[in-house]
Order: structure tokens, then sequence, then C-alpha cells
């Protein structure tokens, strides 16, 4: 998400979505420049962020295998809502 396009009100709204989320996953992140966490530290706060703000559905079922007679296959599809 673009900051140019956020209010003051919105940009500090997203800065404490993302401490909540480093704090969630273990990251110490200080107000301001954060260049020195690593890559995989990081993503795993934006990785929090997304899965925070675009819930998955997931549904799950078997399918009887046509080709071998009595062979069960779990399946489970995965779906984003998008609000």
């Amino acid at each position: 998400m673009k900051s140019d396009n956020l209010t003051a009100q919105g940009r500090e709204t997203l800065e404490r979505f993302k401490m909540e989320a480093a704090n969630e996953v273990g990251v110490t992140l200080r107000n301001g420049y954060n260049g020195d966490i690593t890559a995989r530290e990081a993503g795993s706060v934006g990785g929090m962020m997304v899965k925070v703000m675009c819930p998955e559905q997931q549904w799950k079922f078997t399918r009887n295998n046509v080709k071998m007679m009595g062979h069960v296959h779990n399946i489970v599809l995965s779906a984003e809502m998008v609000i």
C-alpha cells in the first residue's frame, strides 16, 4: 500500500497494526527506520498483516479415486475473501 495515499490518521493506524503484527511474530521493530532486520523477519511481519487483513476460507472434502476402488484422497481447497 502506498503511504502517499494515506491520511495522517491512516498512516498512524497502519504503523500501529504493523507493530502489533511484529509483536505477534516475535520481531522487534523500532519507530522509524528498520533496515537492519532480516528479510525473513520483515516477511513474517508482512505475512502476519496479510493473514489478518485477508482471512482464508478453507473447505475440506474427500474424493474417491475412480481408478482404484477403495482409495480416498483428502483435498483442501483455499479461497481468499477480499473485502
